[in-house]
């Protein structure tokens, strides 16, 4: 046995006799986790890859091993679990690793490119009589914000997702119509039928996720600004760039009409997912060297107050 003293060196070796001795035997210190990509490209824009986390990490371990699979900055990453009836929560850095995934699959949103916002000519002073209490909350007209939405159709259990979820950069004062051409935009590559031209009504209700009732109206001249978003951007965890999410509810009828029977997206499984599965799935096993590697590994002795 071979002690140094941190502060002087000096070494203190003592040599004891064994007959028998218990060893310890190393555990695996990391498990499979399957992460979805949502990425700014059409070609891999969705594809799901494994890795081997750490089991005392933290969600900010995580952030960088996707940012290295994605090939992203760290910074721009955005976490969050998703069920089968949409958004559950959004991850943050100081959060254990240990309980991700376990809720619902995660997802790996990286924001579309930020560009430099138009600038509006001003629009007319509301009168107090017409105002919103929105209104008041509206600061900044050219400020953009990060939505992070998924669609569902039905109601009590029948209600589900469908379609991919999606990540858009918005102005706060965009106006419902813009709004909502917007996110059929972004749906136009799972879009069937014919949508209705713009300004004949509101074709979905957007709900934001997270446990709220709060609804934004359509008739709200800028339903972005509403008190709700505010504090959802408010609540926005550490790590990644703050966020809301919401959900696009649709009726069945025009969920059928304008996307058939689609399910939730389709999503390429990278050449990691198995490899991560295969590594995992095995019974762990260790060599006699290795537990004795592990008992003769160097730790560092507390000294005892005096």
């Amino acid at each position: 046995s071979s002690l140094t003293c941190p502060h002087c060196l000096k070494q203190s070796n003592t040599f004891d006799p064994f007959l028998c001795i218990s060893l310890p035997i190393p555990l695996r210190q990391t498990r499979a986790l399957n992460v979805t990509l949502v990425l700014q490209c059409e070609r891999w824009r969705f594809v799901r890859v494994g890795l081997a986390v750490p089991l005392r990490g933290t969600v900010a371990d995580l952030r960088e091993m996707v940012a290295r699979e994605g090939c992203v900055p760290p910074e721009q990453v955005i976490l969050a679990e998703l069920s089968p009836r949409g958004f559950l929560r959004s991850l943050s850095d100081p959060e254990a690793l240990a309980a991700a995934g376990e809720a619902g699959p995660v997802y790996a949103f990286q924001p579309p490119p930020a560009r430099r916002a138009v600038p509006r000519p001003e629009e007319p002073r509301l009168q107090p009589s017409t105002a919103r209490s929105s209104d008041c909350l509206h600061r900044a007209p050219g400020g953009r914000i990060l939505l992070l939405l998924c669609n569902t159709a039905g109601t009590g259990p029948q209600l589900a997702r469908f379609g991919p979820p999606l990540v858009l950069r918005e102005e706060r004062g965009v106006s419902w119509e813009q709004l909502q051409q917007n996110i059929l935009a972004q749906l136009r590559g799972v879009l069937r039928g014919e949508v209705r031209p713009p300004g004949t009504g509101a074709l979905f209700r957007i709900r934001l996720a997270g446990g709220s009732c709060t609804y934004l109206s359509p008739q709200d001249p800028r339903p972005l600004c509403h008190p709700a978003i505010d504090r959802a951007l408010q609540l926005s965890g550490a790590g990644g760039p703050p966020h809301v999410r919401l959900t696009v509810e649709w009726d069945m009828s025009t969920k059928e009409r304008l996307f058939g029977s689609i399910q939730e997206e389709a999503v390429q499984d990278a050449e990691s997912v198995r490899q991560q599965q295969q590594a995992h799935g095995q019974q762990h096993s260790c060599t006699l060297d290795e537990c004795f590697q592990l008992y003769t590994k160097e730790e560092q002795v507390r000294a005892l107050p005096t």
